[in-house]
């Protein structure tokens, strides 16, 4: 058996390979003197500064710098070599930015080192790393995440917040009302005989009388006050800072303002809906599925005295 050959020793290596192999890293290498005169980048600092070696050897790496680091950047270096403290930069990885030739700023992660002294001059280096695409990239998942989540909590037919989002913004509603003493109601409205608009018209027409009604809620409201899509044609509302007497004359200025709506159809003429809401008061100490069962029970009375018309919880 042929015996293995001894490792060679990292001293017995030629300098040129190390060089070679900064030249062709993919991570940018820049090396400054302790006048902070550049003395060599590798071919991917080239690429990301848009510099040729020759255009920036010997020039300072102030140009390279943002203005605010480059008023102070000497100074700094300087003042790191007269002391004997440790560095709170050098060694460690940090998000900063370096200026291109075309004068774009580019965000860059960088670790910058002490290389220490060769024949009496102090040297110092530093690794860059581009982060753009993974700063797009961590935006594009940002804008991604916020839609899904928007998704999450609206409803896909009418645009208006869903149960979930109802539920949530009654929670941030009932902790505002419970930290400053003020009044909170709720409403539940639903169509009247929406069942036979499907039966006789088709689920097309349904969903078109579902987003007129829609826009309605948002109009007729106030402005404090919410509206979302319960489910089918049920709607849940929220009047912050109302009394039952004032929600009331809302609730009644959305009724009428459903009647009034119109929803075009096929062949040209329009069909008009009502609703029935039912409100009631979400007062201290209660729970919200109390108060939505009080609104529904108000809702049943309006629906039993005839429908189109507002009922308040007793």
């Amino acid at each position: 058996m042929t015996d293995a050959l001894p490792a060679a020793s990292p001293a017995a290596l030629p300098e040129v390979l190390y060089s070679r192999l900064l030249e062709d890293a993919l991570d940018a290498v820049i090396i400054i003197d302790e006048q902070c005169r550049i003395c060599y980048i590798n071919g991917a600092m080239q690429a990301l500064s848009g510099y040729a070696s020759g255009e920036l050897l010997g020039q300072t790496l102030n140009g390279l710098l943002p203005d605010a680091v480059a008023a102070q950047h000497d100074d700094m270096v300087m003042a790191y070599i007269r002391s004997s403290r440790t560095s709170s930069v050098l060694g460690k990885i940090r998000e900063f930015a370096i200026r291109h030739r075309n004068a774009q700023m580019i965000p860059i992660e960088m670790k910058a080192l002490d290389l220490g002294m060769v024949d009496g001059m102090r040297y110092f280096g530093a690794f860059l790393l581009d982060v753009r695409v993974r700063r797009e990239l961590a935006a594009k998942n940002a804008s991604l995440l916020a839609q899904l989540e928007q998704q999450a909590l609206c409803d896909a037919l009418t645009s208006l917040p869903n149960r979930r989002a109802y539920e949530a913004q009654a929670e941030q509603a009932m902790a505002r009302a419970a930290r400053g003493g003020g009044l909170l109601a709720v409403g539940v409205a639903d169509l009247d005989h929406f069942k036979k608009i499907n039966d006789r018209h088709g689920h097309a027409v349904g969903d078109a009388v579902l987003r007129t009604v829609a826009r309605v809620l948002r109009e007729a409201g106030r402005v404090t006050d919410v509206c979302a899509r319960l489910g089918g044609e049920e709607f849940g509302l929220l009047f912050p800072d109302a009394s039952l007497e004032q929600a009331c004359k809302v609730a009644e200025r959305i009724r009428a303002a459903v009647a009034a709506a119109p929803t075009p159809l096929p062949d040209g003429t329009a069909l008009h809906v009502t609703m029935s809401i039912g409100v009631a008061m979400l007062g201290p100490g209660m729970t919200l599925d109390a108060a939505m069962s009080d609104a529904d029970r108000a809702l049943y009375q309006a629906k039993h005295q005839g429908r189109d018309q507002v009922a308040a919880a007793g």
